[in-house]
């Protein structure tokens, strides 16, 4: 027989409080823990055309096509959030950096609008590193490739994070915005000035327009798990004819993962007239980008975005049946500006 006493109550009770405090500081400790992302495994762009797109940046830029793959299904439509599509994905290479060029067959997706400018925030570019960016401009002439900057702009010396950095923006057939970049001894990666006789090097990062800085480092750097390696304060007549944008002042807050290419926020300070992403925009919309991160505590990933109210195009993790795109467990969502972020296991 057993006797219930107020002192075996007490014991009780403070044994749960005990053990229920241990599990929400646990859930706690884990709420608090980045994704612990730890390389920035290739740039997706969504094409129109892919043997177009694929001729452009092999002739045109160098890139080496690594693999071409067509695929469809019900788990590419959970993890695409798209009804019936079939998509072509064409993998390629420039230095280490990858980039995806995915053509859907089905559905086809609206094309980037005509009007678009750069402080607009569906803007996103890569930057391809040059040996010499006269030598790629000329390149781009050759091919009469469409300008979006006026012409190549050479950061001034008062801006010491960037000095000498030369850059010129272009427009691919479908009109994603793309970035040459040279980086003089000192600057960027020291990798950079190993070019072995090559024009086209490498990417170093991809830019992204953004609203807010701060609200954008609460998702790549405190979700993620990003690292902040560089911040800069751009503006002035060479800022303005590379950005293509009158009174362009942009705050850059450049962040790594331990592999790959950087991620780069373009924060306009002014002018604040650069529109939102459109709500109902699509993967297969041609202005849509995908970065795709691998992710060391992957399992935790859905929770761990649900927690944080990040807005899901997937359902939830998804397990595909093939190892075609070069992973089998994947998700994607949106950051707080709409670009599109994919996260692989």
């Amino acid at each position: 027989m057993i006797r219930i006493t107020f002192r075996n109550i007490f014991f009780a009770l403070t044994f749960a409080v005990f053990i229920s405090a241990i599990f929400q500081s646990s859930g706690m400790a884990d709420a608090a823990t980045p994704v612990s992302v730890f390389a920035v495994k290739d740039i997706g762009i969504t094409v129109s055309d892919l043997d177009s797109s694929v001729d452009f940046y092999s002739n045109v830029l160098g890139f080496t096509k690594v693999s071409d793959e067509e695929v469809w299904g019900e788990d590419y439509e959970h993890l695409e959030g798209i009804f019936g599509i079939r998509m072509r994905i064409a993998r390629l290479k420039l230095g280490d950096e990858y980039i995806e060029l995915t053509e859907f067959l089905t559905p086809k997706g609206r094309p980037i609008p005509v009007d678009s400018r750069s402080n607009d925030r569906w803007f996103q570019h890569i930057a391809i590193v040059v040996s010499d960016i006269d030598m790629a401009y000329d390149q781009l002439r050759k091919f009469k490739v469409q300008h979006s900057s006026t012409a190549p702009q050479e950061i001034p010396a008062w801006n010491k994070p960037a000095a000498g950095i030369k850059a010129f923006y272009f427009k691919d057939p479908d009109g994603h915005n793309l970035e040459l970049i040279y980086f003089p001894e000192g600057k960027g990666n020291p990798k950079w000035q190993d070019n072995n006789n090559r024009l086209f090097l490498g990417i170093d990062h991809t830019a992204i327009v953004v609203w807010n800085t701060k609200d954008s480092l609460k998702f790549y750097r405190d979700i993620l798990g990003l690292e902040i390696v560089g911040k800069s304060e751009n503006y002035g007549t060479e800022q303005e004819h590379l950005n293509n944008v009158f009174g362009a002042r942009l705050e850059i807050t450049a962040l790594r993962a331990d592999s790959g290419p950087g991620i780069e926020f373009l924060e306009y300070i002014t002018p604040r007239d650069g529109r939102p992403v459109p709500a109902d925009q699509k993967t297969n919309d041609i202005a849509s980008w995908q970065t795709t991160l691998k992710a060391k505590n992957f399992n935790n990933i859905e929770r761990k975005f649900k927690d944080n109210a990040i807005l899901f195009i997937s359902p939830g993790i998804i397990r595909l049946q093939s190892n075609k795109l070069g992973f089998t467990e994947g998700l994607i969502v949106k950051d707080p500006d709409g670009h599109i972020i994919r996260i692989v296991n």
